[in-house]
């Protein structure tokens, strides 16, 4: 039995090969003529000393008599054993010796069993599967998880082409009972900061359709398993990674047609229907295993293009969605980004999206970096024409009251949006311009104004009453600090003949923007400066100034 004779092997001495005792010698007088010595030679004369071409020939040895006759078949165990060993460069060239005797024995047809084969052959062939188990698990625990780069590289060459191997050798073949699966949950589970992810996504994963078929049915079930909170983190992360690496979708079966194994069985070749469900599930599966901030934002980020394409029942999202928009901040606004492509392209409803929108209008939005992102987003959301006057008025009206309380940069996005917006719904424009009827009402206006009617506090924008009030927080810009948004809030003061703003020309404008415009500008005449420096400030001839009793208050009260 193999078994036996390996055992037997394993305790005997290698014959003396005489052309590599030659090539000792040769070297040992080199190195007395030499002061320096080799570095690569231990001194001891005996094989630990063999330097890198000595372990290539000796391998190449060894697999040269694995092919010539099936005596020599227990070399597949010296084999493993050099692949363990911890030397540079043993273990790699061992293993890639082993994949070429395993690939030659499975296109032969020595690795499996058939009617009529005698005890003896069918145990070599079990004997010869175990072997190559034992090849799968050092390839994928031993070379895939090590420090190496180079190392785990070979490992994933290798274990890739086994797969492809095993695909030509077997009639039926499925990936399901090959080592893919295997070599996709090692992937899944190294750190994740790992390159091999990254290389098996660009040579495999990103190339080849049944491997990616594969992959998403891989990720499903790992997920779908016991593990760990660590484990489960780890997943899901590298799971979020390998997906998002794909920038294309299949929209029709002439799209599947690229595949790294050779079967020619009919049922390996999945379906649009199969291939988009699995995809989908495997999405699923990654959302829920719980992902922080910034991997939402990423599968956020790339919704509309990159995920929801692989859908086909998009309301499976929906939960996903709303669960993003209480996060807060900028994944909420992604999160409506997301609901929006799905009203717009799927025709989903989603009655209280425009509530959620006007709800993320805070104190805080013009302040936000996240500004500039927010009103592009803003901008296609509001482009209907079809929007209800009153929806629009409050949004109008409730950006305009922030405005009084923003940075300049965040002023003058405000108000082009507010003219591009009354230019596309001119039932809005009444807040602009109201003419009062009868003269006692108009003379009692001005002796005692009027309240606003707008009510801030108000959650839903068809109940806030924007629509009878007016917008008179931008006349009020008008006395603005700053010159530049002083001058732009005048627009809603003069007659619409300007077409809509680009407002692209105003998201990036901020503090150092502003002030080297002022600073560059030509000066038509200078500018009139006080001349007279006053003698005294807080006190006055007769006592204190104005300035100085209120500070002599201040004093007094600490």
């Amino acid at each position: 039995m193999p078994a036996t004779t390996t055992v037997a092997a394993a305790g005997l001495k290698r014959k003396r090969d005489p052309v590599r005792a030659e090539r000792r010698e040769a070297k040992a007088k080199k190195r007395q003529k030499s002061p320096a010595s080799d570095p690569g030679d231990d001194g001891d004369g005996g094989d630990g000393g063999d330097d890198g071409d000595d372990v290539q020939v000796h391998i190449l040895q060894l697999e040269a008599q694995i092919l010539e006759s099936r005596r020599h078949y227990n070399n597949i165990a010296t084999l493993l054993q050099l692949s363990k060993q911890s030397r540079d460069d043993a273990p790699v060239l061992a293993a890639v010796g082993l994949c070429r005797v395993f690939a030659r024995l499975l296109a032969a047809g020595d690795m499996s069993k058939s009617k009529g084969m005698g005890e003896a052959e069918a145990t070599v062939v079990a004997w010869l599967k175990e072997r190559y188990r034992e090849l799968l698990d050092t390839l994928l625990h031993e070379f895939l998880r090590s420090d190496s780069p180079a190392k785990q590289s070979v490992a994933l060459t290798l274990l890739m082409r086994l797969v492809k191997e095993e695909s030509k050798a077997t009639r039926d073949y499925s990936l399901k009972n090959g080592p893919l699966s295997r070599v996709i949950e090692a992937l899944l589970l190294l750190p994740k900061d790992d390159a091999s992810r990254g290389e098996f996504a660009d040579k495999y994963f990103k190339r080849f359709d049944d491997v990616r078929f594969h992959a998403f049915k891989t990720i499903k079930t790992l997920l779908g398993t016991d593990l760990d909170d660590g484990e489960k983190k780890v997943v899901a992360a590298n799971s979020l990674s390998l997906l998002l690496s794909l920038d294309t979708v299949p929209h029709s079966k002439d799209d599947i047609n690229n595949y790294h194994t050779e079967s020619q069985s009919k049922s390996s070749r999945p379906t649009l229907q199969a291939y988009k469900v699995q995809a989908q599930e495997a999405w699923l599966a990654t959302m829920r295993a719980g992902l922080d901030k910034d991997q939402r934002k990423a599968i956020l980020t790339t919704f509309s293009y990159q995920i929801a394409p692989w859908f086909q029942q998009p309301e499976m999202l929906m939960d996903f969605l709303t669960d993003s928009y209480d996060v807060g901040g900028a994944t909420s606004l992604l999160a409506l980004s997301g609901l929006y492509y799905l009203i717009s392209e799927k025709n989903l409803d989603y009655p209280s999206f425009y509530l959620k929108l006007y709800s993320l209008l805070d104190e805080g939005l013009l302040h936000s970096k996240h500004r500039s992102r927010f009103f592009r987003l803003l901008d296609t959301f509001m482009s209907s024409t079809h929007l209800p006057a009153a929806l629009v008025a409050s949004f109008v009206k409730r950006l305009s009251r922030l405005a009084l309380h923003g940075p300049p940069a965040g002023v003058v996005v405000v108000v082009p949006w507010v003219y591009n917006l009354f230019k596309r719904h001119p039932a809005c424009t009444f807040m602009m311009h109201r003419e009062v009827r009868g003269p006692a009402l108009r003379e009692k206006l001005e002796q005692e104004g009027m309240d606003d009617p707008f009510d801030m506090s108000e959650l839903d924008p068809m109940e806030t009453n924007a629509i009878e009030s007016s917008v008179w927080e931008l006349e009020a810009l008008q006395s603005h600090y700053h010159p530049n948004v002083a001058t732009l809030a005048k627009i809603v003061s003069e007659q619409f003949t300007k077409r809509s703003y680009n407002l692209e020309d105003f998201l990036d404008h901020s503090y150092t923007a502003l002030l080297d415009t002022e600073l560059d500008r030509d000066l038509k005449k200078d500018p009139e400066v006080e001349f007279e420096i006053p003698k005294r400030i807080l006190t006055a001839e007769e006592g204190l100034s104005p300035v100085g009793q209120l500070l002599q208050q201040v004093i007094a009260a600490r």
